[in-house]
């Protein structure tokens, strides 16, 4: 009896709907500074400007892009995926 290959086994799911996220950065706040923030704040964040987003599916990372700009909204151009 063969094992199938992952190839294969991804291939059973591959209709089932994922959440994929593109994370810019991340930050830990205490609840204080948290309801100190008040609209206009910045927060300043680890990664610099130009710096590649995570992209993660349950908080696994698959890979990385980078942010364009559309007509109307703003968009995640894929520029690797982790192998």
């Amino acid at each position: 009896m063969s094992h199938p290959s992952s190839h294969e086994l991804l291939g059973r799911y591959a209709g089932v709907p994922v959440c994929l996220e593109a994370r810019l950065d991340h930050r830990r706040f205490s609840i204080r500074d948290l309801m100190a923030l008040r609209p206009g704040a910045v927060l300043r964040l680890h990664r610099a400007v130009g710096e590649p987003l995570e992209l993660r599916v349950g908080g696994t990372l698959l890979g990385f892009g980078e942010v364009v700009a559309g007509e109307r909204s703003a968009g995640v151009r894929i520029t690797s995926w982790e192998r």
